[in-house]
């Protein structure tokens, strides 16, 4: 099962200062590691971007904070963007961890340090000191690259380097087609106020395909929902709620129009889900939209 969550590039447009965007997308990382998502998307917005803090400086902020503590400084060094990467709150991210099991242990990033003869490299992977491993075969690696180490004892170290994507949280770039377009999409939820009311009846009967499938769940910006950002009418998101049938994938998306939904203008959602059917708050920031539409989705039957 994968998870994906699909953020815009104008996530910190109403954000006063560098401080304040810079905490909001900390939040962002936050939520989407505490409910164990694989990918966290920035998608292109460039219409509601405003200023200094662009897509630019979102991906570059949420990449940092998906950066392991022990690796920042040599992954990251001095940039403006980071000015203020002290306010972000810490992942603490479950695969990060060390084990001290003599058992298959756990995965955790790594940095190359060097690479020396004879198919070994020091890897930085927050050990006391770089460690010395091997190679693995059909498996090659520059100095100052990325990699996962699986540790399988911390007293005497034993470790090896795996061909395996990186742990914990990737963050990616994409339009929003794309994403929705890819065979592991599972669920494609659009996230709105707009959309269908999330209730109990209506969350058993999404959690089993969740669990079974995945799912990708987009949001909006401050002031600048999905409909905004699509340019779709709210009315026709609003004609489509309450069909039920909607929560099952579609094989062709042409069928957008009959949900109420113009085919030109809807990238390929599943449905709409409004998971805060009775707020009380004029806004729904989207990092608190994020905790309110995972936690219910994360629910098991």
């Amino acid at each position: 099962m994968t998870v994906s969550v699909l953020v815009p590039s104008s996530l910190s447009r109403e954000a006063e200062d560098k401080r304040e965007a810079t905490r909001k997308l900390g939040y962002v990382a936050r939520a989407a590691t505490i409910f164990r998502a694989d990918r966290l998307v920035v998608y292109p917005d460039r219409d509601g971007e405003t200023g200094q803090f662009d897509g630019g400086f979102v991906q570059t902020v949420l990449r940092y904070a998906a950066t392991p503590p022990y690796l920042r400084n040599e992954a990251w060094g001095m940039r403006n963007e980071l000015e203020y990467a002290g306010v972000l709150p810490p992942l603490r991210a479950m695969s990060q961890t060390g084990s001290e099991s003599t058992g298959s242990g756990s995965s955790r990033q790594g940095i190359v340090t060097e690479v020396g003869p004879e198919g070994r490299v020091r890897v930085n992977c927050g050990l006391q000191h770089p460690i010395s491993l091997n190679v693995p075969p059909k498996m090659a690696v520059e100095e100052g690259e990325r990699v996962t180490v699986r540790i399988s004892s911390r007293r005497p170290v034993r470790a090896k380097l795996v061909d395996e994507p990186l742990p914990g949280l990737s963050i990616e770039q994409t339009d929003l087609q794309a994403a929705l377009g890819r065979e592991d999409a599972g669920v494609r939820i659009a996230a709105s106020r707009f959309g269908d009311e999330l209730t109990v009846g209506r969350l058993e009967t999404l959690a089993g395909r969740v669990q079974r499938d995945g799912m990708t769940v987009a949001f909006g910006a401050p002031e600048r929902g999905l409909p905004a950002i699509l340019g779709i009418e709210e009315s026709a998101i609003e004609a489509s709620s309450g069909q039920d049938d909607a929560i099952e994938p579609s094989s062709n998306r042409d069928d957008a129009a009959d949900n109420g939904v113009e085919p030109t203008a809807d990238p390929g959602f599943d449905l709409w889900l409004n998971t805060v059917p009775d707020q009380g708050s004029e806004v729904v920031r989207t990092e608190e939209a994020l905790f309110a539409t995972l936690a219910p989705l994360s629910l098991r039957e």
